[in-house]
């Protein structure tokens, strides 16, 4: 995909904030946000929530702070999934806060990372709903690839410090982004789990959309109702229903994704 320049308003970030210095010069020219997105999105980089969390990026990169996940990958969620091919939202929280983890799509990690306890119980759910292996690997690029957003609320966190940048403007920036999908398409299936997605996702109109909401799959809480709440399969069988081709959940083996990524 072509980079789409975003009216140099993000772009200085990109070097200011990837947390290897040494990579700052190659990472200047790698923030992208797909034609789609921006098409629907543009206006948000001049407002001025935008100008304080550019502000406040730039401040974490003087303090010597790590961020994650790389700048390449902040838009990930929206560069793997364009605007018009969305068929499933899944909101999260936070990236990853841990090294080598965010990768910029929620609930999602590269392989070769340790699988996290949410992922896991998502992916006891898979088996339980719809008798889906459980995978060897965490990466759910799979799934971005045939239209599930996985959409954090936030698109950057400090190493170690979960939340740290929570109310900081990303999350105007992603209400924007839900408010879209809720406004100008119709028949998407929102998968909010937990309070936090279900209250960011309150003004989702679920006469245009099926609205699935169940317990955060945290080991804290899946035993609540996540396990159990046959979100995969009424997902596809919604889908379906509207002439849609269903989500393929089954993951691909961690070798073949390792393939492909090296491809």
């Amino acid at each position: 995909m072509p980079e789409v320049d975003l009216v140099q308003k993000f772009r200085f970030i990109a070097a200011s904030c990837h947390h290897n210095r040494n990579q700052a010069v190659s990472e200047k020219s790698t923030i992208k946000l797909h034609p789609s997105w921006l098409a629907v999105l543009e206006e948000e980089f001049s407002k001025p929530y935008m100008a304080t969390l550019k502000a406040f990026l730039a401040a974490q990169k003087h303090q010597g702070t790590v961020v994650y996940p790389a700048a390449s990958n902040w838009f990930a969620a929206f560069n793997h999934t364009p605007f018009d091919q969305v068929k499933v939202v899944i909101l999260g929280q936070d990236p990853y806060h841990g090294k080598g983890q965010a990768h910029g799509l929620c609930f999602s990690v590269l392989p070769g990372i340790d699988i996290p306890p949410s992922l896991r119980n998502i992916y006891k759910e898979l088996q339980a709903d719809l008798a889906i292996p459980i995978a060897d690997h965490g990466c759910l690029s799979h799934w971005a690839d045939q239209g599930v957003l996985l959409l954090n609320a936030t698109l950057t966190v400090e190493h170690g410090n979960a939340g740290a940048h929570q109310g900081k403007g990303w999350e105007e920036f992603t209400d924007c982004a839900i408010r879209a999908l809720n406004d100008k398409r119709e028949g998407l299936v929102f998968m909010l789990w937990g309070s936090y997605a279900q209250k960011k996702g309150a003004f989702i109109d679920a006469r245009r959309h099926l609205v699935l909401k169940a317990p955060h799959p945290s080991p804290l809480s899946a035993h609540r109702g996540f396990l159990g709440c046959g979100h995969f399969s009424k997902a596809n069988t919604y889908l379906e229903s509207r002439g849609v081709q269903p989500i393929d959940w089954q993951l691909p083996s961690r070798q073949r994704v390792l393939e492909s990524m090296a491809g």
